[in-house]
């Protein structure tokens, strides 16, 4: 093995060129950084799907129905009767006749009988709906489970 050469070589140099220096010309302006950037899923989510029925979720006449109940609050409770979960199903038929079937938080409420009467008057003026009819159910009962996350937080329990 001492008689062996050396395998590696030692390169001596004079000179080696700088390297580049960083440029900020490509960098942002830090008012760009902060300009809110293009949000490409904006249009999307906004677009509307084409070829829907109006009486279908999404179409013009539901729509329109599901804001009527969201415009109707719970007076024990300051939230509307939509995102408390208190509507069951919204059907919309062919003629413009809407059928909403919704319970109370308890059959001991104390709007047991204006509320249904209430929804059917808002419902029914909504354009486009011929009539309304109003099925009040206890089955299944309503729960806080049934609630939105937007009533949820309105009312400091999320």
């Amino acid at each position: 093995m001492s008689g062996e050469e050396p395998r590696f070589t030692v390169e001596e140099v004079e000179s080696v060129a700088p390297p580049p220096k960083a440029r900020v010309d490509d960098a942002e302006a830090p008012t760009e950084k902060l300009e809110r950037k293009r949000d490409y899923l904006e249009g999307f989510l906004a677009e509307k799907p084409q070829g829907l029925a109006a009486g279908e979720p999404g179409g013009d006449i539901y729509e329109s129905v599901i804001g009527a109940l969201k415009e109707i609050f719970d007076p024990e409770i300051p939230v509307n009767i939509y995102d408390l979960g208190l509507i069951y199903g919204v059907e919309v038929d062919g003629d413009g006749g809407v059928t909403v079937t919704m319970t109370l938080t308890t059959p001991h409420c104390p709007v047991a009988e204006s509320m249904p009467g209430e929804v059917e008057l808002r419902v029914g003026a909504v354009p486009g709906v011929r009539d309304c009819e109003v099925n009040l159910v206890w089955d299944p009962p309503w729960d806080p489970a049934k609630m939105s996350d937007e009533a949820r937080l309105e009312l400091g329990m999320l």
